[in-house]
């Protein structure tokens, strides 16, 4: 049965969780408009075509990690701050392996919304490197460095890429703590 009053707000959201269920690299209009209900033309009424939904998705992955990565620093600094932004987000990509990937998309310039939500994400780090001291091109480094090891070990722990005998948290933990030490270093090198 078609799903009458779908908006392009309900067709992302429903995508975002198609996704999650399927994975994102195998979300297709096709599947869409058949979780909907609705025949796959009806679909463009509400989005352009596949790489327009992958694009809104990324702006709702985006908005929605920048959104835990606020909660999770509010009250917090220092190596507490960065502990719990970086449990967040790995939280992020367990709970949402589908819209997780889309979030890993660079903001598009066109795209008002999804630069803000960038810009809230990335916010959320560069107010915890704040408090160790860096900031301007210091904490761009040390925000690629907190990106690449959180997303590193969340991508590589989601394909079952750790073999070794030993907790996953407590290497997690190890590795923030890695983190935390260079941060807090920064300005000795």
């Amino acid at each position: 049965m078609p799903r009458a009053g779908l908006t392009p707000a309900t067709v992302v959201r429903e995508a975002a969780v198609l996704a999650d269920e399927v994975g994102y690299d195998r979300l297709t209009l096709a599947a869409l408009a058949a979780r909907l209900g609705v025949a796959l033309p009806s679909l463009y009424k509400h989005v352009r075509g596949v790489d327009a939904l992958h694009q809104k998705l990324a702006v709702l992955a985006t908005a929605e990690i920048a959104d835990v990565l606020t909660a999770a620093a509010a009250g917090r600094s220092g190596g507490d701050a960065l502990r719990a932004v970086a449990a967040a987000y790995r939280a992020y990509a367990r709970q949402h392996p589908g819209r997780y990937p889309a979030a890993q998309r660079a903001p598009d310039p066109a795209d008002p919304e999804h630069l803000a939500a960038g810009e809230r994400a990335v916010g959320a780090v560069r107010a915890i490197l704040l408090g160790y001291g860096l900031d301007g091109d210091a904490a761009t480094d040390a925000i690629r460095m907190f990106r690449a090891a959180v997303h590193g070990f969340v991508a590589l722990e989601a394909a079952g890429g750790f073999g070794l005998p030993r907790d996953t948290d407590r290497s997690f933990d190890q590795m923030i703590a890695g983190l935390d030490r260079a941060y807090l270093s920064w300005g000795n090198r």
